[in-house]
């Protein structure tokens, strides 16, 4: 379900003619929230279709998402889930993921 509204909100994007950054997970290692295809579509006014995972990690996503939306220059990002058990942060999955995030018209082919 999740894929089929970020393709919808893509292709509401693309009709608008409205930039929106897509972050796509390609990379994993260890225990993560997401797997690899995992994706989420970032809006310059904040707008978010779908998920990387939540948490410290998605908030990286959406600051670097707002750099690609900015500069149309895609970026790749680790988000690490590797914070000690005992430091009460969320990003305590043990792994590590790679997101690619790219500038687009709403177009994902």
């Amino acid at each position: 379900m999740e894929d089929r509204e970020i393709l919808e909100a893509a292709a509401a994007a693309a009709r608008e003619a409205r930039p929106v950054a897509l972050a796509t997970v390609v990379q994993v290692k260890g225990s993560t929230p997401r797997d690899v295809g995992s994706k989420m579509l970032i809006g310059a006014d904040g707008e978010q279709v779908g998920t990387i995972g939540g948490g410290c990690g998605e908030a990286d996503v959406i600051e670097t998402a707002r750099q690609v939306l900015d500069t149309g220059v895609p970026q790749l990002i680790r988000v690490e889930l590797t914070d000690d058990v005992e430091s009460f942060s969320p990003a305590v999955c043990g792994g590590v993921m790679d997101i690619f995030i790219e500038r687009t018209e709403g177009s994902l082919q």
